[in-house]
This record gives C-alpha cells, sequence and structure tokens, in this order.
C-alpha cells in the first residue's frame, strides 16, 4: 500500500489499515502493551516504518498524561565529568523510552537552578535529574515546584530529593592507599575547587586514609579543574623538598601539573609519583600513562533514571534515598614503588 497521498503526514488509521488490524491494536504495539501477539506485532512495526509513521506525543499526552519526557538540569558541559554524567543519564532516559529536555546553565546557583527546574515543569516533563555537584544547586531542590518527582545527580546528603552518587571519598582512598601501598611517607593532593561536593568527598577520603594510616597530613593545594591550575600546583610542587607522592582530584589538572613537573626537571614517576581522577579518555596516552580512578558515568545515568522512573510511577516515595556507585583504579605507568 503506498502512503498516503497530498503530502498528508500518515496517521495512526493509516498504520491500521496498512497492518491490518484495528486502531487499537496499533496503539498498544505503540504503548508496549504486553498482549499483542508477536505476529501482530512485527506486521503493525513494519506498516510503521513503510509508511514512515511519526506518533502524536502532544496527542499521546493529552491522552495518557505523559509526556515521555523527562528534565536534566546541567551546567559546564565542557568538563568531563559532567559532561559524561548527562551523556549516560541521556542514553539511559532512551533506553526507557523516554525523550530528554536539557537546561545547560553557566553559573549554578540555586535561582538559577529553580528558573530551570520551573521551565522544565512548565514544559510538562515528567520527571527532573539535577547535576548538582555544588552545595548552591543542591540547596535549589529544597523548593522543588509540588508534585515534579526529582534526582540529584552527586547531590547533597541534606535535601530530601533521592541522589544517585559516585562515592568520591572512596575513590580518593584508592588513590592515596595505592601510593602509601607503594612505599611513599605520605601523599601531597591537588584538590578541586572548596564549594564543590565532588571536591570535598575526594579531601575527605585523601586526609582520612593518611590519618589512619598515621601518615603526616600536607596542606593542600587548591584548583578549578583546570590544567593551568594543575600547572601552578606542579610548579609550586617541584619546588618543595620531600615530595614523592601527589593525589590530583581530576585528570585534567593532572594533565597540566606533569607539564609543570617536566619543565622544572622532576620525573614522573622516578622522582614523583602521580595519581588522577576520573579517567578521561586522554589519560593513558599522557606521558606518562595516567593512573587513575575511573567513574562508572552510564551506572550513574542508569540508576538515577531508575530512581526517578520510581518516583513517576509511585509518587511520594524513594525520600532521602541514596544510590552510590562504587569507582574504581587504574594503575598506569604515573605512579611507581618508592
Amino acid at each position: 500500500m503506498a502512503p498516503p497521498t497530498g503530502h498528508r503526514p500518515p496517521i495512526m488509521a493509516d498504520v491500521a489499515r496498512e497492518a491490518g488490524v484495528s486502531h487499537q491494536t496499533v496503539s498498544r504495539v505503540l504503548n508496549d502493551h504486553p498482549n499483542v501477539r508477536p505476529a501482530t506485532r512485527t506486521r503493525v512495526l513494519e506498516a510503521i516504518d513503510r509508511l514512515g509513521y511519526r506518533r502524536n506525543l502532544a496527542a499521546r499526552a493529552l491522552v495518557t498524561r505523559s509526556s515521555r519526557t523527562l528534565g536534566v538540569v546541567s551546567f559546564d558541559t565542557t568538563l568531563y565529568g559532567p559532561a559524561s554524567t548527562v551523556y549516560g543519564i541521556e542514553q539511559a532516559a532512551r533506553t526507557a523510552g523516554y525523550f530528554v529536555s536539557i537546561v545547560s546553565l553557566k553559573s549554578i546557583d540555586a535561582a538559577s537552578v529553580g528558573d530551570a527546574i520551573d521551565y522544565l515543569a512548565e514544559q510538562g516533563v515528567d520527571g527532573v535529574v539535577v547535576v548538582a555537584p555544588q552545595r548552591s544547586a543542591a540547596r535549589a531542590l529544597e523548593s522543588l515546584p509540588p508534585g515534579l518527582p526529582a534526582v540529584a545527580v552527586e547531590g547533597s546528603h541534606m535535601t530530601d530529593v533521592p541522589v544517585v552518587c559516585i562515592d568520591q571519598a572512596e575513590g580518593a582512598r584508592l588513590a592515596t592507599r595505592h601510593l602509601l601501598e607503594l612505599g611513599h611517607e605520605t601523599v601531597w593532593h591537588v584538590a578541586g575547587p572548596a564549594d564543590w561536593l565532588e571536591s570535598e568527598g575526594r579531601l575527605e577520603g585523601w586526609r582520612a586514609t593518611l590519618e589512619e594510616a598515621g601518615r603526616t597530613v600536607p596542606e593542600p593545594l587548591f584548583g578549578d579543574w583546570s590544567p593551568r591550575s594543575g600547572y601552578e600546583a606542579g610548579r609550586s610542587l617541584a619546588g618543595v623538598g620531600g615530595v614523592t607522592a601527589v593525589f590530583v582530584a581530576n585528570d585534567q589538572m593532572s594533565l597540566g601539573l606533569l607539564r609543570a613537573l617536566t619543565e622544572e626537571g622532576v620525573r614522573v614517576p622516578e622522582q614523583i609519583s602521580v595519581v588522577g581522577f576520573d579517567d578521561i579518555p586522554e589519560a593513558e596516552f599522557f606521558s606518562p600513562p595516567l593512573t587513575t580512578v575511573r567513574q562508572d558515568f552510564a551506572a550513574v545515568g542508569r540508576h538515577s533514571i531508575e530512581v526517578l522512573l520510581r518516583r513517576i510511577d509511585a509518587p511520594g516515595t524513594g525520600e532521602r534515598e541514596r544510590l552510590v556507585v562504587s569507582p574504581s583504579l587504574v594503575v598506569r605507568s604515573s605512579s611507581a614503588a618508592r
């Protein structure tokens, strides 16, 4: 059967006619209803492909009171962590049969996050995921629109909104313990910005591991996640006597630190071992290849969508739920025995 003439887009009735089934059967196939025979489902899907049918989402939303769209609030997707997190969320949502509407913010203050959530609520999203790695973003979750299901990624435990996060402190413990087991007396730390929850967790894990081992805890240096700030930290550490091991809070700062150490004539790992955090795709091609902590962003995306869909299906459940994803250590050539 030929597609409808007159340049009119095909409608559900056209699909039903093409497949030789009822309008209701087509609707059941489109909504993944279980009470459809496999052969009938195949026939309907083939008719959809032949006709180039695209469902009318607006009409479907009116009937089901569901837009099948989830909102995501994020910021600075030039950073590997936030970008990978959003990608993981988007892939998981698509697998679950949902579209994603993303609002990317330049600033992550409470007012901006609140405006973004209000905007998505007005678009009729079924729920929102807020990538909230800073305390200011987490505070914005305290004033969500009534009845809007939400999940925070890397959010604070101080909110009633369920949180999905990577165990930042455990990642720091893995990095610090690795360096201590290589025979280093202590481990210096280049931390991320102080207002970031991820930075805070990595700082706490590093400090706790040294204290538990009875080792000296050096004063941390702080960066802003950029290679430039890592470079400045590297220049400072190159002039400090007795530094043999450094845990850097992300791989981008590690890159800058490695460059600074090279310029200062410090050999890695022969004189100073370096461990990063994130395992960005370029990490294995650093010089030397970087030992680092890997975060499973796909798992974060999958779990955040699972938690959000549970809240959509059963409003009021899952409050204060906190699902933690474990990181892993990837050992390469930038760390060695003392």
